[in-house]
């Protein structure tokens, strides 16, 4: 658990640094450990080692690792006593410090010569471990770090008073993230001892000192004749700064530190002919904006990390709110950890099943975080599944335990009599309105949730208000590992039946921060979230969920979509980011007076699950003032993959670029070779994020079919311009055989939309031979459309208009006319409901 850190807070929240935390056994001493914060981009060629101070911690170097950790490997321990390390009854000599940071380069398997960089008297400990172990040392850089540290008077009487005496003080002092007793220690036998001068001048290693122009914390001459006596060393004086140099001039003292290591030449990946450049098979980077990193480390740490963290961090800060009912990341952290002992107590090992059946309510986050503790896999279903595809769900994962509402008792009673299994409930009724409850009813029972009959009244079930009473708030810690499974989530069967997708707490973890850096200007602890898609769909998990918690953001949360009560929400707690889909924002742009609830709030939203149309975009943009992108994910990778740039270049019709980490390329649709910008084919995309595989018993199988070489083929028809934008044409299966002809049906429906009376159309192949086989060539073409409401539409001036625009070919052989099109929840249209 975090200890609290004094005098620092999250200035430049980039990566959460609890994330790429790992402990480190001190040697010759049991149980104690030091906290390292070790943090690898992706290709990175260059360590760099931070050594901070005299009662500092490795996050007084945030600026640095915020900005170095893009490009280079960077490795801040704590060190022994200090910020999140152990502090043992030790001398605290200078052995000691120098054994520790030689424990940590071989523990951590550091190349064979990295740079080391320290501050005050943690540059002196770099000046000893110079001498002691030259060859490991590529260069030394050395801030704010004196020859000797002469105590004035004020230090000397304070130094000899009993540390007992502190004891009772200690935890409410201003600063200083060390223990009582390491700091009297460190100073008797250690700082106020040392003499470096002759060390210094044995430097062998290529060195640079950076000085504080207004640095007087120590004798002025401590400083400046350290910086003469170090052989061949460049000397920076950075005006306007004092001791903490780092931290008052960070950006002066970042390009001081990059022009050294790069001996004068900037070396980044945004600057072309860049030896580490992956412009060349990255073409997309160059549209990247000036906030987001080309790459992001990806932690090897479980997802629940990130609520730790905003629970240590900003424990009294808001996390969720729900119908005025609000929970801070303090309270929600600590139900997490009593609701793991409950699932613990129910027999729920690491790797046991456990599904999730709710609404966007805080027993669906705290149910999902606290499996996620215990080493569980949450199973989530889609949204659009109904009772018989949820009891299927079910027997294939072998759930140990459901968590689901009491109105969904009597179902679970019916799964009991055919699989055994645990149930707890938590009860709704009691916190939305009548109004909002029978919206949800009717909308459950539409999805067939009314199997058995919804109970409004049930005996002794498991409540899981009642279970969590009286149960400890202190977490397991029961080992998760970043490889381990984390959910098993289903998809929609869009195309095809429904798939359990399994993603591993790397996958989210990655996905979580690919995204999060994707959105500029967004401030760690000060954010607003409307969550309004289902948490239980891949997307809502993700942008809704997860992004917001691993920005200590407020999550609204809302059951059901209902515009009276979205616009009150916005209006009441000024959501800064809103993600949805196209349905949503349409919604909105179409309510009179929508300006008058504030939308002003709104910084950004990603739309997804369908393509959004420009004058939707461009409307609700002028509205909120904020932007709205098009993005594109699926469930197999987490689910984001794409996302048109919220500053800068977009472009129309296109789902955007590839998010960091993130490759994706065109292959052909038959041989599957790679194919030039501008040439139609399958869409492939890798990264950190793509999916484990699917779930058994056909799992092996079907996972073999979709990944190759790590290469997740997603089945959609795309193209790729030039400068890496990328446009979705067709589902790969949507594609229509017409004779020897390939027809996409978005090309025949935007000749449709050119009508203004349809107001929505799906175009799909309908097998016009007997074999039954698809792609055999005898596909007719068939276009469903939904007029607009108070207009005339014929099917005539329909087909007319399509001989006018298209090859004879693509002509649609049947139009038919609906009321409406049948969709998923998060307003996807459901293809093959309409082929069968």
């Amino acid at each position: 658990m975090k200890k609290q850190l004094r005098g620092l807070g999250h200035r430049d929240i980039q990566l959460d640094f609890s994330l790429y935390r790992k402990e480190i056994p001190i040697q010759n001493l049991t149980d104690a450990n030091l906290s390292v914060i070790d943090i690898s981009p992706e290709k990175a060629e260059k360590t760099i080692v931070f050594i901070h101070g005299f009662a500092g911690c490795a996050e007084t170097w945030e600026y640095q690792i915020n900005y170095f950790a893009k490009e280079f490997r960077v490795v801040i321990p704590d060190l022994r006593g200090h910020g999140q390390s152990d502090a043992p009854y030790s001398e605290y000599t200078m052995q000691e410090l120098v054994e520790d940071i030689y424990t940590v380069s071989k523990a951590l398997k550091l190349p064979e010569k990295f740079i080391l960089i320290g501050h005050s008297f943690g540059g002196s400990i770099c000046v000893e471990y110079a001498n002691a172990h030259p060859e490991q040392l590529e260069k030394l850089i050395l801030l704010s770090t004196g020859g000797e540290y002469p105590l004035n008077k004020a230090s000397k009487i304070v130094e000899k008073i009993p540390t007992w005496v502190y004891k009772p003080f200690w935890r409410f002092r201003p600063k200083w993230n060390a223990e009582v007793h390491v700091l009297k220690r460190m100073m008797a036998n250690n700082m106020k001892h040392w003499k470096g001068w002759d060390l210094i001048k044995n430097i062998s290693t290529t060195s640079l000192v950076i000085m504080g122009a207004r640095d007087k914390y120590f004798p002025r001459w401590v400083f400046e004749d350290l910086a003469n006596s170090v052989p061949g060393a460049q000397i920076i004086d950075v005006g306007a700064s004092k001791h903490k140099v780092q931290l008052e001039r960070h950006k002066a003292v970042n390009r001081a530190i990059e022009r050294f290591i790069e001996g004068g030449q900037r070396l980044s990946w945004r600057e072309e002919g860049s030896s580490l450049s992956p412009i060349d098979y990255r073409p997309w980077l160059k549209s990247y904006g000036d906030y987001t990193p080309l790459t992001v480390p990806i932690p090897n740490q479980p997802l629940f990390k990130f609520l730790e963290t905003a629970a240590n961090w900003i424990p009294h800060r808001i996390a969720t709110i729900f119908y005025g009912s609000k929970l801070t990341y303090s309270q929600l952290n600590k139900l997490v950890n009593q609701f793991s002992h409950v699932l613990h107590g129910l027999g729920v090992k690491k790797g046991d099943r456990v599904m999730i059946i709710l609404p966007n309510t805080p027993q669906m986050i705290i149910a999902y975080y606290a499996t996620l503790k215990i080493g569980g896999v949450v199973v989530l279903s889609n949204p659009d599944a109904d009772g018989p595809a949820i009891l299927k769900q079910i027997i294939q994962t072998q759930a140990k335990v459901i968590i689901t509402l009491q109105e969904f008792y009597g179902l679970t009673k019916i799964i009991q009599k055919q699989f055994p299994i645990k149930v707890i409930v938590t009860e709704l009724r009691k916190v939305v309105s009548s109004r909002v409850y029978k919206q949800l009813v009717a909308r459950w029972e539409a999805a067939g949730f009314k199997i058995g009959g919804i109970q409004k009244k049930v005996d002794n079930p498991n409540m899981m208000s009642q279970m969590i009473k009286d149960v400890s708030d202190e977490p397991l810690n029961i080992k998760v590992l970043s490889e381990d499974l984390a959910a098993i989530l289903f998809t929609s069967g869009t195309t095809d039946i429904p798939k359990g997708v399994c993603l591993s707490h790397k996958n989210l973890v990655a996905n979580t921060i690919q995204t999060r850096h994707w959105i500029p200007n967004l401030k760690w602890g000060k954010e607003t979230f409307l969550a309004v898609i289902p948490l239980t769909h891949s997307y809502g998990m993700t942008i809704a969920m997860n992004i917001a918690i691993a920005l200590g953001a407020k999550i609204v949360l809302l059951p059901v979509f209902e515009m009276g009560q979205v616009l009150e929400h916005i209006k009441k707690y000024e959501p800064t980011v809103f993600p949805g889909v196209p349905s949503i924002y349409m919604a909105i742009n179409s309510t009179p007076n929508a300006r008058s609830y504030g939308l002003s709030s709104i910084k950004a939203c990603v739309s997804g699950a369908a393509p959004l149309p420009v004058e939707v975009q461009e409307a609700f943009e002028k509205l909120t003032k904020g932007q709205l992108v098009e993005g594109y994910g699926l469930t197999e990778a987490g689910p984001v993959t794409h996302i048109n740039p919220l500053v800068g270049e977009r472009k129309v019709g296109s789902i955007g670029i590839p998010i960091p980490n993130t490759d994706a390329k065109i292959v052909g649709l038959i041989n599957r070779s790679d194919l030039p910008p501008g040439q139609i084919g399958e869409m492939v995309v890798k990264g950190p994020q793509v999916m484990k595989g699917y779930w058994r018993p056909d799992g092996t199988i079907e996972t073999k079919n979709v990944i190759k070489d790590g290469w997740l083929f997603t089945g959609d028809v795309a193209i790729m311009d030039p400068n890496g934008f990328f446009k979705i044409i067709s589902r790969k299966r949507d594609t229509i055989m017409a004779g020897e002809f390939s027809v996409y049906p978005r090309d025949v429906e935007e000749v449709l939309y050119e009508n203004s009376n349809v107001l929505e159309v799906a175009v799909v192949g309908i097998q016009s031979g007997s074999s039954g086989e698809v792609n055999e060539g005898n596909q007719k073409i068939k276009a469903f459309v939904v007029p607009r409401p108070g207009t005339t539409l014929t099917k005539e001036e329909l087909l007319e208009l399509c001989k006018t625009h298209l090859e004879e070919y693509a002509v649609p052989w049947e139009i038919e006319f609906r009321e409406e099109l049948p969709k998923s929840f998060v307003g996807k249209i459901l293809r093959r409901m309409l082929t069968e």
